[in-house]
């Protein structure tokens, strides 16, 4: 797989430029036919860390050549991603502290301010020597064991907390979610952000009437609401809020990367900021490509070897021979694409 898929990356960087991998892997349904093109299981949530493996590890050794860099992984290695974007200073243009903070704030978006039940576990940040970049992470849902991929691209973000990601790829929609990055969500945004520059005595005492322990209120929220009073702790979270009146975040994107502010304290400041203010927060066909190499499950049959040798030889050649010009085992490659085009326009 990383052989074949060093070989595919090679080529789409010499006929389209390095940004384009980036404008590719951040379409989940290139992203998902890539991966079954690679043999892998077209169904299973595996993919996502397969793919972004495959690629890291192919173009290992030949990030300058091909100004492409990709940092991160599963695990531990998501935790490396911002020594790994520094280690690149001298190889790029732009201040690897921004890219930094873009890869950071962007699980921050998807971890906390996405509140869907699923904890980032895999992250991926892909990046060009100007300063182009492209995250491909993913979330885990324990109750039900299900994953959800996130997509970002950064030429196509205009606010980063604001409707940023390009995809969100998931089998299936959960129930109510509070989604602070929705675009409905601005209003949501703007009072969180100004609560956390209260103090947290005021905070904690609405907390207390919501959950119905102050002598002069009893009140719950209506039973449609993702989130119950019970659910935060006003003593476990004064700490908190102390941290954010004493820094003042300016906005929301501010509030949002401070240290120690997570899901329940945004959940905690998007509740109060309903029962207060009134400001509510807004709740193809990749699979044909598993029958080019097969899949490692044996679905549609098993991956042949012999082929997918073939395969990473054919396209090793072509892009070899790219790099000095035109060539005819480049130029058959795009004729081969523009037929199956042709073909499958004929079939619809």
């Amino acid at each position: 797989m990383i052989r074949l898929a060093r070989e595919i990356i090679i080529i789409i960087v010499s006929d389209f430029g390095s940004k384009e991998v980036l404008r590719r892997m951040s379409d989940p349904f290139w992203f998902q036919s890539f991966g079954c093109l690679l043999g892998f299981d077209w169904h299973s949530s595996g993919v996502t860390t397969t793919v972004t493996a495959a690629v890291k590890g192919g173009i290992s050794g030949l990030e300058r050549e091909l100004d492409l860099y990709v940092a991160g992984g599963k695990g531990a290695r998501s935790r490396r991603t911002p020594d790994e974007i520094e280690s690149r200073g001298a190889d790029i243009s732009v201040d690897p502290d921004d890219l930094v903070y873009l890869s950071r704030f962007s699980a921050k978006v998807d971890n906390n301010a996405v509140m869907d039940g699923y904890q980032i576990y895999l992250h991926n940040f892909l990046f060009t020597g100007d300063g182009g970049w492209a995250v491909v992470q993913q979330g885990m849902n324990e109750g039900n064991r299900t994953a959800r991929r996130y997509h970002w691209l950064g030429e196509a973000v205009n606010d980063m907390v604001s409707d940023p990601q390009a995809a969100i790829c998931c089998d299936r929609r959960e129930g109510i979610i509070a989604n602070l990055t929705d675009g409905r969500a601005k209003n949501a945004r703007e009072v969180a952000a100004n609560l956390a520059k209260e103090r947290p005595e005021t905070i904690v005492r609405e907390l207390e009437k919501i959950k119905g322990k102050a002598k002069d209120n009893d009140f719950t929220l209506p039973r449609r609401h993702a989130v119950t009073a019970d659910d935060i702790d006003p003593k476990r979270l004064y700490k908190i809020f102390l941290s954010t009146y004493e820094r003042r975040p300016k906005d929301f994107e501010a509030l949002l990367i401070s240290r120690g502010v997570g899901p329940k304290a945004l959940r905690a400041l998007t509740l109060i900021a309903e029962v207060i203010y009134g400001a509510e927060a807004s709740f193809t066909d990749p699979a044909r490509f598993s029958f080019a190499h097969g899949g490692k499950d044996g679905h549609p049959y098993p991956v042949d070897r012999e082929n997918y040798d073939r395969s990473i030889e054919a396209l090793r050649r072509a892009a070899k021979s790219a790099k000095v010009g035109r060539t005819e085992k480049v130029d058959a490659l795009k004729r081969l694409d523009s037929f199956y085009e042709r073909f499958y326009r004929t079939l619809l």
